[in-house]
């Protein structure tokens, strides 16, 4: 089947891999659309060193065949995480950061960017029929935002500041619109900033008082430290970006003005389900290649882009 591997130096496009075989707890998934994200590109610069095998992790596929056989024939969109439900974070309810977990496209298990893929059927989520692929794509990461209202309280009688203009930026903030607090897009890009004035206040720079919480969104080593010099004392960062290298910062910043920061990834996938059936979400269009095409999919300006087999 054809598909995007990473050989542990780079991505390359591939016709000879073999269909995989799911176990008993998995389903088999043919692949409709799926989608490169910030992360796939981290990996391609080393995120991920010890990786080797098909890469990505969001899709919306339909079930061929399953564990539960009600699935089969269903458009689904499934979850990064497979666990092993033994270790002290499976039994104390943080399966997703289980110490012997798979993740899909860039640790012990085979991704999305592919014809065919398995995964455990426990992670699989239904999309309601009258939501269309190229919407449903966009599940996963805008679960991951809605992870920062499991992980915060967030005061709508407080401020917030979204650190970024980017594609996880737009999640994020209009998320963190739907809890009506007063919110700031901070970004360099003022074509970019249109996208989220429908919603939020926009500015290239931040307000000299601060902010009481800051979602840093940014996807770049610099954001910590601006984030850190954002955020007001006490108040609460809490970190969204993944990438390849490493950040300094004066962590006694964080000590003296008694800052939280809280790092964020995964999330539910019900509520953005949910959210992007009743269209409360507003996304551009996804920009979609062929698979021998990814190159300029990775490579694409597009909010985002797909993959289709």
């Amino acid at each position: 089947m054809k598909g995007i591997y990473f050989n542990g130096t780079d991505a390359v496009y591939r016709e000879d891999l073999p269909i995989p075989v799911r176990d008993e707890k998995e389903s088999l998934v043919k692949i409709l659309l799926c989608a490169v994200c910030n992360t796939d590109k981290e990996v391609r610069k080393g995120y991920r060193p010890d990786f080797r095998g098909v890469m990505g992790h969001e899709f919306v596929g339909e079930v061929v065949e399953s564990s539960d056989e009600s699935l089969v024939g269903k458009k689904v969109v499934g979850e990064l995480n497979a666990a092993c439900g033994e270790c002290i974070y499976c039994k104390t309810g943080r399966p997703s950061h289980c110490n012997e977990r798979r993740v899909l496209g860039m640790k012990n298990k085979d991704g999305a960017f592919a014809e065919y893929m398995t995964i455990d059927t426990n992670l699989l989520h239904v999309v309601p029929e009258e939501l269309p692929t190229e919407i449903a794509i966009f599940t996963e990461p805008l679960a991951a935002a809605f992870e920062i209202l499991t992980q915060v309280h967030v005061s709508p009688a407080k401020n917030a500041a979204v650190l970024g203009d980017g594609r996880l930026a737009l999640f994020v903030a209009q998320v963190l619109a739907q809890t009506g607090i007063d919110l700031t897009v901070i970004g360099k890009h003022e074509e970019k900033l249109e996208l989220f004035k429908s919603f939020a206040k926009v500015t290239t720079e931040g307000e000299s008082e601060g902010y009481e919480y800051v979602a840093e969104c940014t996807g770049s080593p610099t954001g910590l430290k601006k984030a850190l010099e954002l955020v007001r004392k006490k108040g609460t960062i809490i970190l969204k970006s993944t990438y390849a290298g490493t950040t300094d910062v004066d962590m006694s910043m964080v000590v003296v003005n008694e800052i939280s920061i809280v790092g964020s990834r995964c999330g539910p996938f019900e509520p953005a389900l949910k959210m992007l059936k009743e269209g409360k979400i507003t996304l551009p269009s996804i920009e979609i290649y062929e698979c021998k095409d990814f190159g300029e999919a990775f490579e694409s300006r597009a909010f985002k882009a797909g993959i289709k087999f």
